[in-house]
């Protein structure tokens, strides 16, 4: 089990990546929401190594988050996120894959969805 010192350590770091999230357009924070709150709960009972790597990487993402957002950086950059070395994917489960999938097509998705919208035919409009 943890001491009260890491869960501490763990709710900071949770509340942290979920406040940066406010910095992202409505559709990426709630799927960014959505992502770390699963993964907070699936490593919830992981062990002390296994939590060393997670709140490191997850550490670094908040990191790096919060810069990309910072309202200067948006102005210069317009743009959010890294591109995943493909390195990376060699270390990944299965599980890890298919995961990173779904996330990959759960955001293509929500962009598709911006591009099509149509105007609204206001003629058959009561």
């Amino acid at each position: 089990m943890f001491n009260t010192e890491h869960v501490g350590r763990v709710r900071v770091l949770y509340k942290l990546i979920l406040r940066v999230h406010r910095a992202l357009p409505a559709e990426l924070r709630v799927i960014g929401d959505n992502y770390a709150r699963d993964e907070f709960k699936r490593h919830k009972n992981c062990n002390p190594q296994e939590a060393a790597i997670f709140l490191n990487e997850w550490t670094d993402y908040a990191i790096n988050l919060a810069k990309q957002t910072k309202p200067l950086n948006q102005a210069k950059q317009k743009v959010v996120g890294n591109y995943l070395n493909p390195q990376m994917l060699d270390h990944m489960t299965e599980d890890q894959l298919v995961q990173l999938y779904e996330l990959h097509k759960a955001a293509s998705q929500e962009s598709d969805e911006d591009s099509k919208q149509l105007p609204i035919d206001t003629q058959n409009q009561k």
